[in-house]
């Protein structure tokens, strides 16, 4: 009799634990880890010295006066360039600050026959500056303006007179826009006016009828790509 007692008792409160069970609230689902953190991609530094190659088109211009005959009028002494880059940046905020020199073989080439009957011509074999460059980066893309000095050689003859050979110092200004296509490789593209002022051209080669020299002006509106290196951060 107990034996049958303690065994309904038993089953009396098994089945009162599972109704208890089936009332209480689903356990909560174990918490997740958390994501991993992923940083964000680094962004471009503009700062450094870099390298580079560059090439392009002047369109050149030049014009002879002299009191041997009236002034030529502007001619086209136009030609290919290129060349090398060495120049170093420096980056704050979004502005970037730096200075650039190149040289670069020179192909500007023009003859006039206006008041000059026997041809005068006017070329320059090479051409360096040195500027300064301001602009605003966005990322990796970099927006400029740039100045400086010009250095050229500028030849000039009248016929077939040997040619007056005279390196000149002038001015050149212009802007452009560059992309840092990879981590230490960027591409550019510029214009740049260059003025290489008045060339002195004495009698035996660009006149023969007047010992007074004859003034002879060139100036080169450039348009050049090119592509830098950029060593550092």
């Amino acid at each position: 009799m107990k034996r049958v007692i303690f065994l309904a008792a038993a089953l009396l409160l098994s089945v009162g634990g599972q109704a208890w069970a089936a009332d209480l609230p689903a356990p909560a689902p174990a918490p997740r880890a958390p994501a991993a953190y992923l940083p964000p991609p680094p962004i471009f530094s503009w700062t450094g010295i870099y390298l580079g190659v560059n090439g392009g088109y002047g369109f050149g211009q030049s014009n002879w006066t002299s009191p041997a005959f009236p002034p030529t009028g502007h001619f086209s002494a136009s030609g290919f360039l290129a060349g090398g880059t060495i120049g170093g940046n420096y980056q704050f905020g979004q502005f970037v600050v730096g200075l650039e020199g190149d040289g670069d073989w020179n192909g500007a080439n023009g003859t006039t026959f206006n008041a000059c009957g026997v041809g005068c011509t006017t070329q320059s074999d090479w051409l360096a500056t040195v500027r300064g460059r301001a602009g605003y980066a966005i990322d990796r893309i970099l927006i400029y303006g740039t100045g400086g000095a010009a250095f050229g050689n500028v030849q000039a003859a009248a016929g077939v007179l040997p040619f007056a050979n005279s390196t000149q110092t002038g001015w050149t200004a212009g802007g452009g826009v560059e992309w840092a296509f990879l981590p230490n490789w960027t591409a550019k593209a510029e214009y740049l006016y260059v003025d290489l002022g008045n060339m002195s051209c004495p009698i035996g080669n660009c006149s023969t009828t007047t010992a007074i020299p004859t003034t002879v002006s060139f100036t080169e509106n450039i348009v050049r790509a090119g592509i830098n290196y950029k060593f550092g951060w």
